[in-house]
């Protein structure tokens, strides 16, 4: 466990964890970051989320075929052709891609996946739906961090989303809004590379700066 407490200092060094070690993660740590999930605000106080926890080795295994084709046609020939964001480099950014590659090619390893869904029932997902999954996704992040548990957000499956929703199981009526796997990192916790404040925040008119930013 990390020992970390400091809210400010876990989010300033929630760097991805994209290489992770298969060693069984206990239940009991997966539980806390369920908990944390369920504390997070949802619209209405509806708590329409539900989580799907996969252990099961083939069902990873199923859904991992949709997911490096999707890194296979579309992630890497973006990466390939992408300038670095804001903070990063070119050569940070070639070793963020290298990870990503190794995530995808070992994603069915991680030993636990959270699925975090929305049972919609028979109404249709809109552009709001994720406002009461998401905060859940990274209260879960959060959680992870301060365990000393290694994470991703990924939702890449979602460009191939019928195929691995079925190879997930799901239900009709249940969506998926990512996947996290859950795991003991290989590497190291650090500063997360971001551009500045000045780069992302204007004041009272789109592109005129923040001055106290």
């Amino acid at each position: 466990m990390s020992g970390d407490t400091d809210l400010f200092e876990i989010m300033r060094t929630m760097r991805a964890m994209r290489r992770l070690k298969p060693d069984p993660v206990p239940d009991e740590l997966i539980r806390k970051i369920l908990e944390a999930g369920i504390y997070a605000p949802n619209g209405s106080n509806a708590q329409s989320w539900r989580f799907l926890v996969v252990k099961d080795p083939e069902i990873k295994k199923a859904v991992q075929v949709h997911y490096k084709r999707a890194y296979d046609e579309i992630v890497s020939p973006r990466y390939a052709g992408a300038a670095p964001p804001p903070g990063s480099t070119e050569e940070k950014y070639t070793r963020q891609h290298t990870a990503v590659g190794y995530l995808t090619d070992h994603f069915h390893e991680a030993p636990v996946w959270i699925v975090p869904c929305i049972d919609h029932g028979d109404s249709t997902p809109n552009r709001h739906s994720g406002a009461s999954i998401y905060p859940a996704a990274q209260n879960m992040l959060l959680a992870a961090r301060a365990l000393g548990l290694g994470y991703t957000l990924t939702t890449r499956h979602l460009l191939f989303e019928k195929e691995s929703e079925a190879a997930l199981r799901l239900p009709p009526g249940v969506h998926s809004y990512a996947i996290l796997p859950i795991g003991y990192p290989m590497g190291r916790f650090g500063p997360v590379g971001r551009g500045s404040l000045s780069d992302f925040v204007y004041e009272d008119s789109w592109g005129q700066p923040a001055p106290w930013v």
